[in-house]
């Protein structure tokens, strides 16, 4: 049907409305109830899907000569009394009165089979007149109190009724779904053979989900594990409470109990003074809503509502009862909990570390399971319907390299706390997810990294986050006062000089200056080696297995079986043996350490690497290109000797050094010195594919001959390709013992 048609539909089925003169002015009140009625049967139409076929009876508006000192107005078919405060004047108190007692005039007329439906009517009149959120104003209640007011109430039109069935329609956000199934019915002209119920009414089973499970890494942020429906949202309970301790801008007060209130009913032996901490440990909801109360508490998060949004939630809470998830208004997903936890482990430590607890002193502790919590922080949440039933059962868990959500419909956390563990040991078989972290970047300039996040991205600040710009940013301006997260997606970094599209980094960026680096007595080196050697401003944090991979790929991405394995375990030795490369501070991503281009796709190789036992070697393990390929290269003889010294006479490659004589003149004598360089050094200065096996003088020049590509010691990865030799085998042939290299010389120039 068109709007035009809808609208005409309606001033067609509006009342003639009588008035005789005792609620005045009598034209004003016409007037106010015509514009109530079209409004009101357009939400109909709307929920309903049409309007009766049959005109509205008169209906006459009087003053109310017989209303309880309760009662603004009261109705029966056809007739509306008002109670009229002062005389000649339509207040917001009586036009409430008029608009909800013409929500039964209009059932009266559309739904005729559900006239003795008390509670439909008395729901409908709240939801539609618009006085809901002032029934819904005042003290806390709890949504199972609030059923069994509503059970016990002879009358559901009486204000402690009306307050129990706005605290049920407060359940949910918009029209509730029950009332809209209803009106469907009435406009279907159904037989109305089952009243409405408070369990319909809120709405719990329209929301029924199955088991869902999802394991999320601390430091890369990738999906270790799922199960079920990990993005759907749903009420979420207790789970969120501590970000509204993250949250509040002053500390958590030190509260007493109140006896006999149900929201302080926290479990035994509960202390008379209550902090933030037992109150978080034993999910009391009596403390968060006296926080409310009191002051200070950020009911809407405070600066984390932004997170929370940013990963799911379907609000903003209207208050503390929101928040806490005493109401089912608002929802979130098992994968949006997940990131929102790997944020605040990250932001402020020193609350996981309290909720490590809670298997011993709150809500998951004397359990049989709780023993397998041991150095786990955990959070619980119970979303319960009217008659106090569990719906939804939440637990949070967080070590020092996961987060996992764990929800199972129907159950209370305790009943099921000991599947937390298995689902972490099952997250858990993929090898590696401890954090790796390596200086990256260091020879770009700081001030021309960007940065960029395709899902939410964050930098945190003294502990409290702040939402990080779209599209992308300077690197260096975001981890300036605490380490960048990109929830959901890896960071997407360029910098001049590499494709536009920059490259991905699943993981952290924070920001640390390395001290100067002063080159050995008589080691010449390039700009660029210095920079390399003396690291990055910006630090990178992800899982050994996701580092592993990038490293692998960075260095020959062809690599394929067991000679990627080889190399992959080789690449994680030397990430827990970087102590000889950088001092106290993490590998660099150039080849002085091993080269990282950030993190790609991990291939099945690097996981069976990372399933192996660590290497039994304790220092930094070389490796290289490698190979037989031969090669011949010239360099200015010049070039040289500014890096070995003037009058170089002889050169003589051996055990991954270079030796060489120079003739020097004294007090007018010409004599020799013989002086040594490690050979990676003239390598890596003269840009040689790799240690030169001979050279020779050809004049002004010097060429140099060799085979394969790198330092050639340690893992030769062309020779692991051609070999056929299982990973054990190449590491051991590599480094198992030390072995002569061989020697070549070159003869005196003429």
């Amino acid at each position: 049907m068109g709007w035009a048609a809808v609208t005409a539909a309606l001033l067609a089925a509006t009342p003639v409305f009588h008035t005789q003169g005792d609620v005045t002015p009598e034209q004003a009140l016409r007037a106010e109830a015509e514009t109530a009625w079209k409004e009101l049967e357009a939400r109909y139409v709307a929920e309903a899907g049409g309007s009766p076929a049959q005109a509205p009876a008169p209906i006459r508006l009087q003053r109310g000569v017989a209303l309880s000192a309760q009662r603004n107005a009261q109705s029966r078919p056809g007739l509306v009394e008002l109670r009229q405060s002062t005389p000649g004047v339509l207040d917001a108190r009586l036009r409430l009165a008029l608009r909800h007692e013409l929500a039964h005039q209009l059932l009266w007329w559309a739904c005729p089979a559900a006239s003795e439906d008390r509670l439909f009517h008395e729901a409908f009149a709240l939801v539609v007149s618009g006085e809901l959120p002032e029934w819904r104003a005042g003290p806390y209640q709890s949504l199972s109190a609030a059923a069994a007011e509503l059970g016990r109430s002879q009358a559901v039109d009486t204000p402690r009724a009306r307050r129990a069935l706005a605290r049920i329609l407060g359940e949910g956000r918009g029209f509730p779904q029950a009332l809209s199934r209803r009106l469907r019915q009435c406009q279907d002209g159904a037989r109305w053979t089952v009243p409405l119920s408070v369990d319909e009414l809120a709405d719990v089973t329209v929301r029924a989900a199955t088991a869902a499970a999802v394991v999320v890494s601390r430091h890369s942020g990738e999906v270790l594990l799922s199960e079920g429906e990990v993005q759907r949202a749903l009420p979420y309970g207790s789970t969120l409470k501590p970000f509204i301790l993250a949250g509040s801008p002053a500390p958590p007060p030190v509260l007493a109990p109140r006896a006999g209130v149900p929201e302080w009913a926290c479990g035994e032996r509960l202390p008379k003074q209550v902090d933030g901490r037992t109150a978080l440990l034993r999910s009391c909801n009596g403390y968060f809503l006296d926080w409310e109360a009191r002051g200070g508490a950020a009911a809407d998060f405070g600066p984390w509502g932004a997170v929370l949004a940013a990963v799911g939630l379907t609000g903003k809470p209207a208050d503390m009862a929101d928040a806490i998830g005493l109401r089912s208004t608002l929802a979130l997903s098992p994968w949006g909990m997940a990131q929102a936890y790997r944020l605040l482990a990250e932001a402020r430590p020193e609350l996981v570390e309290l909720m490590k607890d809670n298997a011993a002193r709150g809500t998951l502790s004397e359990l049989p399971a709780s023993p397998a919590y041991a150095g786990v922080a955990t959070k619980t949440g119970t979303v319960r319907d009217a008659a106090s039933r569990p719906q939804y059962g939440w637990i949070v868990a967080v070590d020092e390299d996961v987060v996992a959500v764990v929800m199972r419909p129907g159950k209370m956390p305790r009943s099921f706390a000991g599947e937390v563990p298995k689902v972490l040991a099952r997250a858990r078989q993929r090898p590696g997810l401890e954090a790796a972290r390596v200086q990256v970047l260091g020879l770009a300039s700081a001030s021309e990294v960007e940065a960029g996040c395709r899902g939410a991205g964050f930098a945190v600040e003294q502990g409290v986050p702040r939402v990080a710009p779209q599209g992308f940013s300077r690197l260096r301006e975001l981890v300036a006062r605490g380490p960048a997260l990109c929830l959901g997606s890896p960071w997407r970094v360029r910098v001049p000089g590499l494709p536009s599209e920059g490259r991905d980094y699943a993981g952290s960026f924070s920001w640390s200056s390395p001290p100067p680096y002063r080159p050995p007595p008589g080691v010449p080196t390039t700009e660029r080696e210095r920079s390399a050697r003396r690291g990055s401003d910006f630090l990178f944090r992800t899982t050994r297995l996701q580092y592993t991979a990038g490293v692998v790929a960075a260095e020959d991405a062809s690599l394929k079986g067991e000679a990627r394995v080889a190399l992959a375990r080789v690449v994680a030795h030397n990430e827990r043996n970087a102590q000889s490369r950088h001092g106290d501070r993490p590998l660099c991503d150039t080849t002085h350490c091993q080269a990282f281009r950030g993190t790609v796709r991990v291939r099945p190789e690097e996981e069976k690497a990372l399933g192996l036992s660590p290497l039994r070697w304790r220092q930094w393990l070389l490796f290289s290109q490698g190979g037989e390929e031969p090669w011949r290269q010239v360099r200015p003889r010049a070039r040289v000797e500014g890096l070995l010294g003037q009058g170089l006479a002889a050169l003589r490659f051996e055990a991954g050094r270079v030796s060489f004589v120079r003739a020097q003149q004294e007090a007018g004598a010409t004599f020799d010195t013989t002086e040594s360089l490690p050979c990676e050094v003239l390598r890596s200065a003269l840009k040689l594919p790799s240690c030169p096996r001979v050279a020779s003088f050809d004049g002004a020049d010097l060429v140099f001959e060799g085979r394969g590509r790198g330092h050639g010691e340690g893992l030769d990865v062309e020779a692991a390709k051609a070999s056929g030799l299982r990973s054990e085998e190449l590491l051991e042939r590599a480094y198992g013992a030390e072995r002569s290299r061989g020697s070549s010389t070159v003869k005196q120039a003429p």
